[in-house]
């Protein structure tokens, strides 16, 4: 039995780890992925130490100060975690490979997943014009004609953010805006704005980077293509709380509810990242909290003995 697992290798698991390599915590790191989000950011800016990193390098960097400590974090890519239930003196993981892990303690670190449109064209140009986050890589795209899809608030809040700095915004809904009335009468108010409502997104066009995208009408059924340099899809995320269900509270969005020291309702284990219900989620809030996790999960252990 470890004294802890730490599920998720994104940037709260990965500072969780780190925390807890310093702690001497004998430890197993086990998520399906390195990276999570970040890895299909185009760039950042603002994660302090770099004016700009690429997502997939910010994480390597992660990656490699987790791996110099090998005799205190056990490291397990490849694999998900399916269940977690409670045992005699800890808990049980259960991954999709028919491993079983067991720890006295557990900090669940798994993150969201963008809601994806499932049209032709997102896989192939993630990272070259498609992307899920408007505060991570609206910069990338001064000057550029873009499209926002979706209708609710983060789709009018990364509409506002690019008003400001594309040349002009296309904002694409199945639906009429869902949003708050303030943010969407200030949206709507801007001259480099258009708005599609009740439209559908077909494809997404390019030749090695995103150059267009092709939209129907639902009621006239008819089709237009725009060019646009870059399509921010914000149509929601996904936490990936499957395996915790069962055993904790979640809130209505699915997240993983904890309070301000990381703890959920169940003794010995703790959440943190985006899977949980704190706000604001960016890479240096996940990676705070992945912190603060592990020294509460030290704090645990400690009592135990």
């Amino acid at each position: 039995m470890y004294e802890l697992i730490i599920v998720g290798a994104g940037p709260a698991g990965m500072t969780a780890a780190v925390y807890a390599a310093r702690k001497r915590l004998n430890t197993l790191l086990i998520s399906d992925d390195v990276g999570g989000q970040p890895i299909t950011t185009v760039g950042i800016e603002n994660y302090m130490g770099y004016q700009f990193i690429e997502g997939p390098e910010l994480m390597q960097k992660f990656e490699e100060q987790v791996r110099q400590f090998p005799s205190d974090v056990k490291v397990q890519v490849g694999q998900k975690a399916e269940s977690l239930s409670r045992i005699d003196g800890g808990f049980e993981i259960k991954t999709d490979k028919g491993e079983i892990h067991r720890a006295k303690a557990v900090i669940f670190a798994t993150g969201k997943r963008p809601r994806k449109l499932n049209v032709l064209g997102e896989k192939e140009f993630l990272g070259r014009g498609v992307t899920y986050c408007a505060i991570c890589d609206g910069p990338l795209f001064a000057g550029e004609n873009v499209a926002v899809i979706g209708g609710g608030n983060s789709a009018l809040e990364a509409a506002e953010d690019m008003i400001r700095i594309a040349q002009h915004v296309y904002l694409i809904s199945l639906t009429p805006l869902t949003g708050d009335r303030i943010l969407i009468d200030k949206v709507t108010g801007a001259s480099n704005l258009t708005v599609f409502v009740d439209h559908e997104i077909l494809e997404i066009k390019g030749k090695g980077r995103v150059e267009g995208i092709k939209i129907r009408d639902l009621k006239s059924k008819q089709q237009r293509e725009l060019d646009v340099g870059g399509v921010f899809i914000e149509i929601g995320l996904i936490p990936n709380s499957e395996a915790i269900k069962a055993i904790t509270t979640l809130n209505r969005f699915g997240e993983v509810e904890v309070n301000y020291a990381n703890e959920t309702g169940v003794p010995g284990l703790f959440a943190a990242g985006d899977v949980t219900n704190v706000p604001e989620k960016q890479i240096v809030v996940a990676a705070g909290e992945g912190a603060k996790a592990a020294l509460q999960a030290h704090r645990y252990l400690q009592r135990l003995k």
